[in-house]
């Protein structure tokens, strides 16, 4: 339990930093308009924090780690979430800045931020196997 809490803390923490860096670098650049950069704070703590939380109470009733499906969870989400947040500010730092991206580097940035979206898809998808079996072995 304490290894979630843990991964819930650290999230919480990449959240915050998140919601300042975007407060202050729209006011840097005198940005009042919609980006994405206004999204990662929300998914770093709602997917990352509370997710964990979630996870850690589960954990605490249920035998999760057992299960590949479990540590394959732990796999995709703790990549795919990250990801998607990085990829989220990229997007937005450039819409802050008003560059001009060619296709190719549009095109990039939102494939990248997909397969973030995909392998966070995924892992829940395993940890809901994995809160399945726990339930029905208990």
């Amino acid at each position: 339990m304490k290894k979630y809490l843990n991964y819930s803390l650290g999230y919480a923490i990449a959240a915050m930093a998140g919601g300042v860096f975007y407060r202050e670098f729209t006011k840097l650049y005198g940005f009042s308009g919609a980006t994405a950069l206004g999204k990662v704070h929300a998914h770093l703590f709602v997917l990352g924090m509370v997710g964990f939380l979630l996870v850690a109470l589960f954990a605490d009733r249920l035998d999760l780690e057992q299960g590949k499906s479990f540590r394959a969870f732990l796999c995709f989400y703790n990549i795919g979430v990250p990801l998607t947040a990085v990829m989220l500010a990229a997007r937005g730092v450039t819409q802050v800045l008003g560059m001009s991206l060619s296709r190719g580097a549009d095109a990039a940035i939102s494939g990248i931020a997909g397969i973030g979206h995909i392998f966070t898809g995924v892992g829940l998808i395993l940890l809901l196997v994995s809160l399945r079996k726990a339930a029905q072995a208990k």
